[in-house]
């Protein structure tokens, strides 16, 4: 309720502005982000289908991995969606994505995934940001990133280190990327966790991933 200058301008108030890539409104949370990232590559989609009268995967497919999926992976690990509604709605464009393969065979999206060698978008996105804990952790990281994760020892038989993220009031923070990423990597078994490279930790990360997330 605050009025603000900026020299001589008055600053007018806004529902939401744009913050890397990313829409946020005033109660912080990102669902008009998902909703216009919906909008935007279902349009996207719909002039491939209009433009290019071959089905084969070895068209349809580039052309989504490089004209859709990215601009529904841009900086999400800033406005990955906060619930379940909003993960489904980014995922059927996805879904929509591999309906127009008419070679597929399988009527179910999960199964025809798996034929065209993908993997669902929150498969994807929990890779991404086990993948950045794994090189936080093992890169090391600047003295400004410390406070992004709390690291402590663990005398379990399962985990030598283990990741929580600090106490916080304010139901908002249970959305951020440190508390969701948290429950993923204590999930993770030791052989996965002890990987001695970045390489090998994505490949063990890759065969279980189907299985946790």
């Amino acid at each position: 309720m605050q009025q603000h200058r900026l020299g001589a301008d008055l600053l007018e108030s806004s529902s939401a502005e744009k913050e890397l890539a990313g829409l946020v409104d005033n109660k912080l949370s990102m669902s008009q982000q998902s909703d216009l990232g919906a909008k935007e590559t279902k349009g996207v989609l719909g002039c491939i289908r209009k433009s290019f009268a071959s089905r084969s995967r070895v068209v349809i497919l580039p052309l989504y991995s490089a004209l859709v999926r990215p601009h529904l992976e841009c900086c999400v690990q800033f406005w990955a969606p906060q619930d379940k509604r909003y993960m489904e709605l980014l995922e059927q464009v996805q879904q929509r994505a591999t309906k127009l393969i008419k070679e597929l065979e399988h009527p179910y999206y999960e199964e025809s995934l798996s034929e065209l060698g993908q993997v669902s978008l929150k498969k994807r996105q929990g890779s991404g940001d086990l993948t950045n804990v794994y090189k936080y952790l093992k890169r090391g990281c600047p003295k400004d990133g410390t406070r992004l994760l709390v690291v402590t020892s663990n005398r379990t038989r399962r985990h030598q280190q283990t990741v929580t993220h600090k106490r916080f009031h304010l139901n908002i923070r249970k959305n951020f990327f440190t508390v969701q990423l948290t429950e993923s990597w204590v999930r993770l078994p030791r052989k996965v966790l002890e990987s001695p490279s970045l390489k090998i930790f994505k490949t063990r990360l890759d065969t279980i991933l189907c299985h946790m997330l």
